[in-house]
């Protein structure tokens, strides 16, 4: 199973699956000498975990952080980064009824097709579990990004058909860890939590946004051709589970406007920089970084496991009903904020380190 490394310098590759002995990460590239708060990688973790609310999942996960080799002493030593997260909670016969069925728009289907042998507990591999050995190494590299002054927030601009409308400039961004749903409009939060509370009771799930912006990022990252910045985080963002789109600066609304109104006009700043007066490009010009904050959004369907009969087929095409059973999200939209900070601090990490080895002096 190819396709578990993420990142050409500051890389990553994922192990573990949702039911199996644990999850975990192996990060390569981080420079030596970094300093490295185990508490700060636990603290992200912490807000990805199952159980932190009535929102999410109940599964009673702890998500400690085990860092097996690659610091010492609290610094980075520039070997491999291991870290660890045991599963505690495995119910693995939930999931005994799904052995031979698909469940509607899950990876059964296309993991039977491909591997022929598949881990039906939980996912296995395709679960959103393995997002966690994400967060753990996005951690590290919001370490380092912050020896930078750059800065990665993320929080959910939509759930269902409510959503914010003020731009990020102005939203009160402090607030986003303040409620459950992590939006940073308290009032609109408290809507978007009684609206998830009311869909979990009827056994549904529901999707949404979540709107993200990267600050300090310098002028200059991102490669012009095939490593594009807003691609690379396109791919990042939609290696998400329950991801369906990802847009940057104006994104699809840009399509509607004229060249004129898009545009975005330079000027110099007061302190002799070259800055725009909009920011429809989303801090990406030509697939390089100008200096203007990274604005993206993505959008996330409704979790796939709800808890209404479906009709489906077997192995064998035969005929069946299904039904999900167990802890399930109602909506990804909470527990996702950490994940797109995670791998947005992973795609500058890397960029950041790529334009410093193609430059000299």
């Amino acid at each position: 199973m190819p396709g578990n490394q993420f990142g050409k310098l500051f890389s990553i590759t994922t192990f573990g699956e949702s039911h199996g002995y644990g999850i975990g990460v192996v990060i390569d590239g981080c420079p030596a000498g970094l300093p490295i708060s185990e508490a700060f990688i636990q603290a992200e973790l912490n807000r990805r975990r199952p159980a932190q609310s009535a929102l999410v999942t109940q599964r009673k996960e702890p998500d400690k952080i085990e860092i097996l080799s690659g610091i010492y002493e609290g610094i980075s030593t520039g070997a491999p980064i291991a870290l660890f997260i045991k599963n505690n909670d495995q119910r693995s016969k939930d999931y005994d009824h799904l052995k031979h069925s698909f469940r509607p728009s899950h990876a059964d289907f296309t993991y039977h097709q491909k591997y022929k042998h598949r881990d039906y507990r939980g996912g296995g591999r395709s679960s959103a579990r393995e997002t966690a050995a994400r967060v753990a190494a996005g951690a590290v590299a919001k370490l380092l990004l912050q020896q930078h002054g750059i800065t990665a927030t993320a929080w959910v601009s939509q759930v269902g058909h409510l959503a914010l409308q003020t731009p990020y400039s102005q939203l009160p961004l402090q607030n986003i860890e303040a409620t459950p749903v992590r939006c940073p409009d308290l009032a609109l939060a408290a809507q978007m939590e009684a609206l998830i509370k009311q869909v979990r009771k009827e056994g549904d799930t529901i999707g949404g946004t979540v709107s993200a912006v990267i600050t300090g990022v310098p002028a200059g990252l991102g490669e012009p051709v095939f490593d594009k910045l807003h691609a690379r985080l396109g791919m990042a963002m939609l290696s998400i589970n329950a991801a369906k789109g990802f847009e940057y600066g104006s994104g699809f609304a840009g399509a509607a406007m004229l060249g004129s109104q898009h545009n975005d006009i330079f000027y110099q700043t007061p302190q002799g920089s070259i800055a725009t007066y909009t920011n429809n490009s989303g801090g990406i010009q030509g697939g390089i970084s100008n200096g203007m904050d990274i604005f993206f959004r993505v959008a996330f369907k409704p979790v796939a496991t709800i808890l209404k009969p479906q009709p489906s087929v077997d192995v064998q095409g035969n005929a069946v009903v299904v039904e999900g059973k167990g802890r399930h999200d109602p909506c990804v939209l909470p527990r996702a904020v950490p994940i797109v900070e995670a791998m947005a601090a992973l795609v500058i990490a890397d960029f950041l380190l790529l334009n410093k080895s193609a430059q000299l002096g």
